[in-house]
């Protein structure tokens, strides 16, 4: 069993948990993900890992509030515990360049984090640009000032930091002469797909982290291919880390709505549950 030491509402939709965890946190580095059970009859989900602390044994994450098995995780408390917590999984994030320009959208930011972090503990000049639709939704802005050279606020409606999205910044920087050896970008599939266009046109190499439908987490179930090239990827062990310009985003968008029913009909099944709870 796997212990809750700390829990923190980052925003109305995103909650972050700092879970003991000696093995994962001893082994984790920046880009892998753990895979969850809240019960034993529960199903079994993929989180990044936002950070780690091998010495204290824990491991922090960071999750949206959108499915059922979510919103079962969150409905636990300080002290309260998982039933599995298996990690950490997928491939490390390659820690090389001297530029770099680390990209986060949303919740994305809270796997955008331990990248940028790593970057700049290994020497790198990191420039970070986080956006959100608005103020409410921001999270880890002083956690990300400490670990970049340059950050960069971006809302949708102009809430917080500058109005605008974050490839409006990314190409703003670039256009004002701004040389990267990378850029990584982490978020919604739609955003990375804008921000590989971007990319594309300067020539600058941009890695994309893929967090498609998984369940087994070991490349044995099929459910996190993804066509990456000529090729056919699996993002648990091939991943989630990949070239954003070999990325075919349409497919990978049309697979992660393959379920969209289904895992509708889960969160309203749960929702009931919570209210009669509640009663």
């Amino acid at each position: 069993m796997y212990k809750i030491l700390e829990k923190e509402v980052l925003n109305p939709t995103v909650t972050k948990m700092v879970i003991d965890a000696p093995h994962a946190a001893k082994h984790a580095k920046a880009g892998q993900f753990i895979i969850l059970r809240v019960h034993e009859d529960g199903e079994r989900i993929p989180l990044t890992i936002a950070d780690s602390d091998p010495k204290k044994g824990t491991v922090t994450i960071i999750f949206q509030i959108v499915g059922k098995t979510t919103m079962l995780l969150n409905a636990l408390e300080e002290g309260d515990e998982l039933v599995d917590f298996a990690g950490p999984l997928g491939q490390p994030s390659e820690i090389e360049g001297e530029k770099v320009c680390v990209i986060g959208g949303g919740v994305g930011c809270a796997i955008a984090y331990p990248t940028a972090k790593a970057f700049f503990r290994a020497g790198s000049d990191v420039t970070t640009i986080a956006g959100f639709r608005s103020k409410d939704l921001v999270i880890l802005e002083d956690e990300f000032k400490e670990v970049s050279d340059h950050y960069y606020l971006m809302s949708d409606d102009g809430s917080a930091g500058e109005k605008g999205l974050v490839t409006n910044k990314l190409e703003e920087l670039i256009e004002s002469g701004q040389k990267f050896d990378k850029v990584i970008a982490i978020g919604p599939v739609i955003m990375m797909k804008f921000v590989c266009q971007t990319t594309k046109k300067y020539n600058i190499p941009t890695i994309v982290s893929m967090n498609p439908i998984m369940i087994d987490g070991t490349g044995m179930c099929g459910g996190c291919r993804l066509k990456v090239g000529n090729e056919m990827k699996f993002a648990c062990v091939d991943g989630p880390d990949f070239d954003g310009h070999l990325v075919d985003f349409d497919e990978a968008m049309s697979r992660n709505r393959a379920y969209g029913d289904f895992e509708q009909h889960e969160r309203d099944e749960a929702c009931r549950l919570f209210r009669k709870e509640e009663q």
